[in-house]
């Protein structure tokens, strides 16, 4: 059987706090990732985008995109969990998830929403105003 990869973090408590708030507001999310993302890219299956490569450290950099709605997208962005491979070593650096603001704000407050989509305590009038002209644009 194949020596699988071992997860390491950047940060724990950063990337463990972005997963709780991933967990708290887009369950399809979280569980796509721990349930299907996590068990293919520690056998070695490396899901999403190469973004980066270093041939003399023998390191690939991921981003893998995670289910989000919509128009959560369009207001905030995609959530994204990046990665870095260290291939000679059997070793995946779980570096970040993003966007950090808003994954970051539902972490240390509850988040209100409106009309299905979190909004920000920082900048409420923005993302109100983001999500009034994408639904007045769709009609």
């Amino acid at each position: 059987m194949e020596k699988s990869y071992i997860f390491e973090y950047l940060d724990e408590n950063d990337f463990r706090k972005r997963e709780r708030s991933v967990r708290k507001y887009n369950m399809l999310a979280y569980k796509k990732l721990t349930f299907d993302y996590y068990p293919k890219i520690r056998s070695g299956q490396f899901l999403g985008e190469k973004v980066a490569e270093d041939v003399q450290a023998k390191t690939e950099s991921y981003e893998l995109k995670l289910p989000t709605d919509a128009l959560f997208a369009k207001v905030h962005g995609v959530i994204k969990v990046h990665y870095t491979v260290y291939l000679d070593k059997k070793v995946i650096l779980l570096t970040n998830i993003t966007p950090e603001g808003i994954l970051d704000e539902g972490h240390r407050a509850e988040l209100s929403t409106y009309k299905g989509v979190m909004i920000s305590k920082s900048n409420p009038e923005k993302d109100i105003f983001k999500i009034n002209l994408l639904n007045h644009l769709t009609k």
